[in-house]
């Protein structure tokens, strides 16, 4: 169960928002029958929608995300936020980006092994590049080493560079909104927990 209440379909009044509910439910309440036509829990959308204003700001990054006009490859925009998810420990964001990678026909093998990434040698350098900035904006909070930020410059141009340093960014946002208010893949216990008893 979320944190924070959800709200039911006959409680709104942007249209957008009720435009987002039939694409996402169809004809259903949301509230009293969880669970989206994609086949997520669906809460990400009924928590959000307890403010219509902060849902349609969101809908609007996504439209601006998902444009034609983004510079950005789309392939390489999913592979950083799958990466962003796996980093930011969000069942939800890794889960969602990978479904889109392979819509995308990105192989298979590919999107397994986005995890250990730096091991291997299956990406080609424009991957690379991508998932090793990606990590030093999700876990080293944006410190990117000068060496490494050359080597994008080398290959991306300046808009690609800041459509994705904001893409990634939102989504360690939407990452740490899903685990603090316990939204849809992330609603599960903290996995670190004390293991001994109080007595050892």
């Amino acid at each position: 169960m979320p944190r924070l209440d959800e709200v039911s379909r006959v409680d709104l009044v942007s249209e957008r928002v009720i435009e987002t509910y039939q694409k996402h439910f169809g004809d259903k309440d949301p509230v009293e029958e969880p669970g989206s036509l994609s086949g997520t829990p669906g809460n990400w959308w009924t928590v959000f929608a307890l403010d219509e204003h902060l849902f349609e700001t969101m809908l609007d990054r996504h439209a601006w995300q998902f444009s034609t006009e983004r510079k950005l490859d789309p392939t390489l925009r999913e592979l950083a936020l799958a990466r962003t998810g796996w980093v930011a420990n969000s069942s939800f964001v890794f889960t969602q980006h990978s479904k889109l990678l392979r819509r995308l026909g990105f192989a298979t093998d590919k999107v397994s092994s986005i995890p250990a990434w730096s091991s291997l040698t299956i990406w080609t350098s424009q991957e690379r590049l991508v998932l090793a900035y990606t990590d030093s904006l999700v876990a080293g909070g944006g410190r990117v080493p000068d060496d490494l930020f050359a080597s994008v410059r080398a290959e991306f141009s300046d808009v690609e560079i800041l459509e994705l340093t904001y893409m990634v960014t939102t989504y360690v946002q939407s990452s740490t909104i899903c685990r603090a208010l316990r939204l849809e893949f992330d609603d599960i216990p903290d996995p670190v927990t004390d293991k001994l008893p109080s007595s050892s």
